[in-house]
């Protein structure tokens, strides 16, 4: 076998922060409602989740973010159908507990207890996406109306949701996730990289790292991708800051993911360790067996199911999206060469395209449209 190419040498933090760019990475996409649900009473709470709904069309879209993401992770996807198709979609984004502008308490976290939190925003009479009280026991009929998208530790919290409120999804769409973490490596690999996880680094290092696991490694080298929203032309979108400026590209991908993950870690309140650790906890002891995902696909119809992984993810690796597969039987499984864990960004467009497609097909299923 042939050795590994040596990785790509990126772009510095210092450099990054002194690019015209860097106050334009995070896209001020203004919602049509926000909010702070209090959720997890008798579960430990109340802790309060906060929430947006981006555009106001009868396609309800609910994004679940993965490890350390804010909600504004998102923002190509909620671009795209939030702003440029408001009429069509309306798009929910939420901080997970411990991130963001989200309650972080020093609790044990799961991903069934995550999942919990997000239905209970759906429940919210301020959100109105679901009815009061939508959990089990209860009898009162859910529309099927929540087309559901997770990314990586987000998948796993979707895949919770799922299986909770089944008759609710129109579509479920996983994305370069597990049923569970495995070892698929060697052992002295598999230690190594989880004990790279918790060694403390330097920011320059830390930041390199992210980059080299999230993403396929000829892309980040490639120019910047984004398709960059315009204020005064894309709805609902302000200007960067300062005034009068317009959102701009970066020399390349990496830099883009560089200034985002720098305008998060700089951010105290609303990004730190606690939150990490507890957010790793939970994936890391997130678990559903085979006979639970086939159940869920039973009561979903894995006519309404697409599971997508890279072949280049190098935070959970490629076997976990097989077997998850493997697992659903869904009526999309892809398996797509060059892809790392990131196609919300990696793949943007073609994610997009494909989402909508999934997004129709539940539509149809429900009646919807012919």
């Amino acid at each position: 076998m042939a050795p590994k190419p040596p990785p790509p040498v990126l772009p510095t933090v210092a450099e990054t922060l002194k690019h015209p760019a860097f106050p334009t990475a995070i896209w001020n996409l203004e919602p049509d409602k926000s909010g702070l649900t209090p959720v997890a009473e008798g579960r430990g709470g109340p802790l309060k989740i906060s929430w947006e709904i981006h555009g106001h069309g009868p396609i309800k879209i609910l994004f679940v973010m993965g490890l350390a993401g804010f909600k504004s992770a998102w923002q190509r996807q909620t671009l795209h159908f939030g702003h440029d198709h408001r009429d069509k979609y309306s798009v929910l984004i939420c901080d997970n507990r411990g991130m963001g502008d989200s309650d972080k308490p020093l609790m044990r976290y799961s991903s069934s207890e995550m999942a919990r939190d997000l239905i209970e925003v759906m429940a919210d009479p301020s959100v109105s996406w679901l009815p009061p009280d939508p959990l089990p026991p209860t009898t009162t009929a859910l529309p099927r109306s929540i087309n559901l998208v997770g990314i990586s530790m987000g998948g796993m919290i979707a895949q919770e949701i799922a299986c909770l409120i089944p008759t609710a999804i129109s579509s479920l769409n996983l994305l370069c996730t597990a049923a569970a973490i495995e070892n698929t490596t060697t052992y002295v690999e598999n230690m190594s990289n989880r004990a790279s996880m918790l060694i403390p680094k330097s920011l320059e290092r830390s930041v390199r790292d992210a980059a080299l696991s999230i993403f396929n490694h000829d892309w980040l080298l490639q120019p910047d991708n984004a398709r960059l929203p315009v204020p005064g032309t894309t709805p609902k979108c302000s200007p960067p800051k300062p005034p009068g400026t317009q959102y701009l590209h970066f020399d390349n991908n990496a830099q883009r993911f560089i200034a985002q993950e720098m305008h998060k870690r700089l951010d105290p309140a609303r990004f730190g360790l606690k939150g990490f650790l507890l957010q790793l906890i939970a994936a890391g002891w997130h678990h559903k067996s085979a006979e639970q995902l086939k159940e869920m696909a039973d009561k979903i119809g894995r006519e309404r199911i697409m599971v997508v992984h890279g072949v280049d993810d190098n935070m959970i690796s490629v076997p976990h999206g097989r077997k998850l597969i493997e697992y659903i039987q869904p009526a999309v499984g892809i398996i797509q060469e060059g892809l790392g864990h990131a196609p919300i960004a990696e793949k943007c467009e073609w994610l997009n395209e494909l989402l909508e497609e999934r997004f129709l097909a539940g539509e149809k299923l429900n009646g919807e449209v012919n």
